[in-house]
């Protein structure tokens, strides 16, 4: 009865916008109307209106978009009689709808996506698990700590298994005929298996390398047994409590075949980095997994990405393991596993810690990646006519892949206005009461929708700068793989990086370019203002546009001006400790962790803990039992009476890993509480505002960068890297 009654009034309510929208008014009947429902859906912005109040609000808001969409499609589109105006013109409007569609398609997924997921308690008769950790030229103490926090998690050490997958110390490798190339294999497959005998995890390579990672982990399936498999990626430290978290879920439904939870980075993407938002806003990642994929589990739709998951292991047998036809193998395997008829599940609860790309080129390559898979996941598969898969999934997997074409309709918002400045076509028939009686109503509501749903995940403008930086890079490499789709392969994200000192981004090149022509399309915005005042309403709507894309594009020159930065962050902790030397100890506190030892408050008279000597730090565990030790050194220039004190590790990478997983990655209440600061909401006037003081900033530091620091000559190459994650 209740779905009838639900079904009917979705009826009721799509009759009344379609009516809505279709009305023949004036404009000035209409322009009251449009700020009158964008006013009204500020209110309830206000008052936070949850519930039927939010399907309320996005109701009002689609009505007026669409019937933008009505007039934009009625009256707008130039005359078919001049080409050179109507080309251009249907390909604006093309982009307009392609734009508007995904908004609908995205809407639909998060209209009301499902609260975070309690976890289950685990069962009598606990599955086994195999915790795969795929790993191609990362270096041992990155390992180290990914594989001591995965064997650390709180689970009976009898019914889990650690496995490094080491795709780097393969056979090929070891046995090529570079004999640099040769050698550095064999030191590294030698090293790895000590590393691994050191912690107690399994060591495993393979003869070839080959299908990438995806190959990387069927190999491994063949030689583990585990009920769950468990992905991790190399940088991807979990907390204790990830198996307890997830595991209980498989319990309860016997069709489930992916437990996912998200990813959490401990350092800033390179955009973050050279705006310097981190930790002043939401990441750019936060939007997809804090609401994207609670929008899709609701409509069994929440995807494996790649890392950060437990899956089951007859799910995979069922379908050959990992899905090798695309780059992006774990949308791959998810899709054809949920039209077999599986389940998945999502875990809102962040519980591993991973590093972003160092470099902004890093970052466009790890993003290329990910849209050419999606696209290839588009042309192979065609989701939308896959057999199995429910309505709703369809509409799911469309507002995933179809996002990653946003490069083709960006590019077409950023040069449009152009075509009228400095060529003079019109592509877009609107007088200046037309513009602002149904554009201005439909922009400010687009914009309202947005903030009412990703307020606590994305500050306004910042979805359309990320979108705008990356589009230049991914714009071609859209068009590739749709001409193309099996040219791309699969390419490890270098994350082994370090920016030492201020230089341009080698990929930085075009931004300046492009924000000299919206400096100079601003110029002539002027000149047609003041020598054509028949059509100046035109000119300055075409003006306040290209003003916008100026301003993005300002603000992309301080994304592409790289900040040094060290490749690992100093992360915060206050844990109690004892250091010792010979028979002295003295009480402390370790308070923070870098890439290379810990700061420490220590207790009382420490003047004898002389610059360069030795010393042991042992750390009670969680447990209290056992109690971790390290040796460490005391570092130059700490020889005070009080104070923080600079310790330095000394030990092997084992060693070190086992101190810095327990330290930092033990406990997931400290991402909980990371991310819930950040996630603090900004209307859309604070956030415009914001907005545009960043673009000046970033447009003046582009802009010395280019002067002061234009020759890249400071990326530093770390010994190895990591894999991509998702």
């Amino acid at each position: 009865m209740t779905t009838t009654v639900f079904a009917f009034l979705g009826l009721l309510a799509l009759a009344i916008i379609a009516s809505l929208v279709s009305l023949p008014v004036s404009l000035q009947a209409n322009l009251v109307a449009g700020f009158a429902t964008v006013a009204l859906m500020a209110v309830l912005h206000a008052v936070r209106s949850e519930g039927v109040w939010r399907i309320v609000t996005l109701t009002l808001g689609v009505t007026v978009v669409l019937r933008y969409v009505v007039w934009r499609t009625a009256t707008t589109l130039p005359s078919a009689e001049s080409l050179a105006d109507f080309i251009p013109g249907l390909i604006l409007y093309l982009a307009e709808m392609a734009g508007i569609l995904m908004l609908g398609v995205t809407l639909f997924v998060i209209a009301k996506p499902l609260p975070p997921r309690p976890a289950p308690p685990l069962p009598d008769d606990l599955p086994t698990v195999d915790v795969l950790v795929p790993s191609y030229n990362e270096d041992a103490d990155l390992l180290a700590t990914t594989l001591a926090a995965a064997k650390a998690m709180d689970y009976p050490a009898d019914r889990f298994t650690v496995w490094l997958l080491d795709d780097g110390g393969t056979r090929q490798k070891r046995e090529s005929d570079r004999f640099e190339e040769a050698a550095a294999a064999r030191r590294r497959h030698a090293d790895l298996q000590a590393l691994c005998a050191d912690l107690g995890v399994r060591y495993l390579t393979r003869d070839r390398n080959l299908d990438a990672k995806a190959g990387n982990i069927n190999h491994a399936l063949g030689h583990c047994n585990g009920d769950l498999v468990v992905v991790f990626d190399a940088d991807h430290a979990p907390t204790r409590d990830f198996l307890q978290q997830t595991v209980g879920h498989f319990a309860e439904d016997d069709r489930l075949f992916l437990v996912q939870s998200p990813h959490f980075f401990v350092n800033p993407d390179p955009v973050e980095r050279n705006l310097g938002t981190f930790q002043r806003m939401p990441a750019e990642n936060e939007m997809f997994y804090g609401l994207i994929q609670r929008g899709l589990d609701k409509w069994n739709g929440s995807f494996f990405c790649g890392s950060a998951a437990v899956l089951r292991r007859s799910a995979l047998d069922q379908v050959g393991g990992i899905q090798t036809d695309s780059i992006t193998e774990d949308s791959e395997t998810a899709l054809r596993l949920h039209a077999l008829g599986w389940t998945s599940l999502y875990v809102d609860r962040p519980m591993v810690a991973g590093l972003q790309p160092a470099t902004f080129a890093s970052f466009v390559g790890q993003r290329t990646r990910w849209a050419q898979g999606m696209i290839q996941i588009l042309i192979f598969h065609t989701p939308f006519l896959k057999a199995g898969l429910s309505t709703p999934q369809r509409i799911a997997y469309a507002s995933s892949i179809l996002f990653w074409m946003f490069p083709l309709w960006r590019m077409v918002f950023l040069m449009a206005p152009l075509c009228y400045i400095f060529l003079d076509l019109q592509i877009f028939n609107a007088s200046g009461s037309e513009f602002v009686s149904y554009t201005v109503p439909y922009i400010l509501a687009n914009m309202m929708l947005q903030n009412y749903i990703y307020g606590a995940y994305r500050r306004p403008w910042i979805s359309e700068l990320y979108e705008y930086v990356l589009s230049v890079y991914l714009l071609p490499a859209v068009i590739s793989v749709l001409v193309s789709p099996r040219k791309p392969a699969f390419k490890v994200t270098a994350k082994n990086e370090e920016v030492t000192e201020p230089h341009l981004s080698p990929m930085a090149k075009p931004f300046f370019l492009i924000f000299a022509l919206m400096a100079l399309g601003l110029v002539m915005t002027a000149v047609r203002y003041a020598t054509d005042p028949f059509r100046a309403d035109m000119t300055l709507m075409v003006g306040g546009w290209n003003l916008f894309n100026l301003l993005l594009a300002g603000c992309a020159l301080g994304a592409v001006s790289e900040r040094p930065d060290d490749r690992w962050q100093t992360l915060p902790v206050r844990r109690r400790c004892d250091l010792v030397q010979g028979d002295r100890v003295w009480p402390a506190v370790v308070d923070a962790v870098t890439g290379t030892g810990l700061q420490a408050r220590v207790e009382g008279d420490h003047r004898e803990l002389a610059p360069g000597s030795l010393a042991t730090l042992r750390l009670p565990t969680r447990d209290n039992d056992p109690v971790l030790e390290a040796v460490v050194t005391v570092k130059a220039g700490e020889r005070v009476l009080h104070g923080p004190v600079s310790l330095g590790f000394v030990g092997g990478p084992a060693e070190r890993g086992r101190m810095t997983a327990d330290l930092v990655y033990g406990d997931s209440t400290r991402w909980v509480e990371t991310l819930r600061a950040r996630r603090s909401g900004m209307g859309l006037i604070a956030g415009t505002l914001t907005f545009l003081l960043l673009s000046a900033k970033q447009t003046a530091r582009g802009l010395y960068y280019l002067v002061r620091h234009a020759r890249p000559k400071a990326l530093k190459n770390a010994p190895a890297g990591q894999e991509a994650t998702r």
